[in-house]
């Protein structure tokens, strides 16, 4: 038996160029008119809002359901003689213990400078691997991010108004704080299309991956070189009995984006998913065995990045070349806010 091809030739296969135009600037409206692109055996054509009828009854929904924090700020060193206080571009990206946050610092500081957060003091306390800072502040930060923080779009997204971007960047269904990105594949649902798969008897539960600035970060060099960053997850006792009770019945599990894919493989101990939480590092490639969800909804990835390694995984090198060769031909849209796909498990 021959070895297994290595995941440095299957991404580079799967690269692919990209028009700027292609790359969605704004979202669907209403959100489920984008388009879905169902890989299976064959590829079909779909719209988003018609799910329902591509799902059965006992299928079960799994969703992200972390919120995406103002996490981008603007600071200002302190005065020094009444001189000086210019600006920092302070990307948060988790509260690592009570008052202490990681974070993007643009330009850099160095462990012992202060800066201000609106009314809030911050000293840099440590610098992490990946030229992270630490940032030790002196009260509670949270409660005042909606006030002087803006939501962090991704790099190839313009930059407009905050007040809508707060709305459309974020999934009908969030709830708890902690991401920097938007788990993306759930922003094509809407409470209608939520409410019509409910009465299909499609079940819904609810996992937790607060997604972080690594998510776009390509692979550089060799993909076993690349180090994953490090994402925090929970799954409830409810979520993980109700996918467990779905395997066992041989009904599908359908995850809602590549986060819910890593929540599920990241709980799953070689029977079943295991309640808990915890940070994971996991990272997906060909030839990593998908063992929980029987169908992925995802967007459309960007060459080069771990995501596009993960549906491989998920569907087959050779579904995933057919299906991005079929919306490069089409006029699919890429990325975050563009179209999606229903990709079935290889195994």
């Amino acid at each position: 038996m021959s070895a297994p091809e290595s995941a440095d030739a299957v991404l580079a296969r799967l690269n692919f160029g990209l028009p700027e135009s292609r790359i969605a600037q704004t979202g669907a409206e209403p959100r489920d008119s984008s388009k879905l692109m169902v890989v299976g055996e064959s590829l079909q054509h779909r719209i988003f809002n018609e799910l329902p009828e591509l799902l059965r009854s006992g299928d079960l929904l799994v969703f992200n359901q972390s919120r995406v924090i103002p996490a981008r700020v603007m600071a200002r060193k302190p005065l020094v003689n009444r001189q000086g206080g210019g600006l920092i571009e302070v990307l948060l990206l988790r509260e690592e213990a009570t008052n202490l946050w990681s974070a993007y610092l643009k330009p850099a500081r160095r462990a012992g400078k202060e800066l201000w957060l609106g009314d809030h003091k911050a000293e840099v306390v440590g610098v992490l691997d990946d030229g992270a800072r630490l940032l030790r502040f002196e009260t509670d930060l949270k409660p005042h991010l909606d006030e002087i923080g803006r939501l962090p779009l991704p790099p190839y997204i313009a930059a407009g108004d905050d007040r809508v971007w707060r709305e459309r960047y974020q999934t009908v269904y969030a709830r708890d704080d902690g991401s920097v990105a938007a788990p993306t594949a759930g922003l094509h649902f809407t409470p209608k299309l939520l409410a019509r798969l409910d009465e299909r008897g499609v079940e819904q539960a609810h996992v937790t991956l607060h997604v972080g600035a690594g998510t776009f970060k390509p692979v550089q060099g060799s993909v076993a070189d690349h180090v994953m960053h490090a994402e925090r997850y929970a799954v409830t006792p409810a979520t993980a009995a109700a996918i467990n009770r779905a395997r066992a019945e041989g009904r599908r599990v359908v995850a809602v984006g590549t986060t819910t894919v890593r929540t599920l493989e990241s709980a799953w101990d070689g029977q079943q998913v295991q309640a808990g939480e915890g940070d994971t590092r996991i990272f997906i490639t060909p030839g990593t065995p998908v063992n929980v969800p029987d169908l992925l909804i995802t967007n459309l990835h960007l060459p080069g990045s771990t995501l596009l390694l993960l549906v491989a995984a998920f569907a087959g090198e050779a579904r995933i070349r057919a299906a991005y060769d079929a919306a490069l031909a089409g006029d699919y849209r890429f990325y975050s806010l563009g179209d999606a796909m229903l990709l079935e498990n290889q195994r």
